[in-house]
């Protein structure tokens, strides 16, 4: 009588793919997939360059109310090209303050590799002695306020920002509006804060599942 072969025990991938790194974690995939759609479509809306800094439309407002509509238009209009002056501005500081720079880039990969996109199945150990996720969050809630509030990359970020929303402040001033063309169905007062309502409910509904799941 021939030998019948032994039975073939199922093998589960749960484990393995729990396992895998940060990087190679299909929700940190698809939390940057979205958020390069976001900022691709985001910057699909800017407006010409020349039309920002074209001389012959710039004129002084004669008066406050003028210069508030003013704003309230241009910001509607040229809202993306703001947003990427901002931006710039906020980049340049940062890379002429290398420390700023690198304590920002360490809080922003302890949130993610360490929190937010950490395997469910590898909790942080440091020293020997494991934490769990509620510590791990107040680690890192203790962490940001630090580096945020007690160095210098708060007053950094906040100096970059105070002259980015000037230099854009002025700039619509005393642009004068009267030849754009805005869309007859975006309000003139949706302004910037639309488009950066925007782009952080897609960035957020990508990385919720995420929280959730940790909380």
């Amino acid at each position: 009588m021939s030998s019948s072969a032994p039975p073939i025990l199922p093998i589960s991938t749960a484990q393995s793919a729990e396992s895998q790194p940060p990087v190679a974690n299909p929700a940190f995939r698809a939390f940057i997939s979205h958020l390069n759609d976001s900022l691709r479509n985001g910057l699909s809306q800017r407006r010409p360059w020349a039309e920002l800094v074209d001389s012959s439309a710039f004129s002084k407002p004669k008066s406050f109310s003028e210069a508030t509509l003013r704003v309230r238009k241009n910001y509607s209009y040229f809202r993306v090209n703001y947003l990427s002056v901002i931006g710039l501005i906020l980049a340049f500081s940062l890379l002429s303050h290398p420390f700023s720079l690198l304590l920002l880039l360490g809080l922003l990969c302890s949130w993610v590799f360490l929190y937010l996109f950490r395997p469910a199945d590898h909790p942080l150990v440091i020293f020997g002695r494991t934490f769990s996720d509620r510590e791990t969050l107040g680690i890192l809630i203790i962490f940001s306020v630090f580096v945020v509030f007690l160095t210098t990359v708060g007053s950094l970020l906040i100096s970059a920002l105070m002259v980015g929303f000037g230099l854009v402040c002025a700039h619509s001033a005393f642009r004068v509006p009267e030849d754009l063309f805005l869309d007859e169905q975006e309000p003139a007062a949706t302004g910037l804060l639309s488009f950066l309502g925007g782009s952080a409910s897609n960035v957020v509904a990508a990385a919720a599942p995420v929280v959730a799941a940790r909380v």
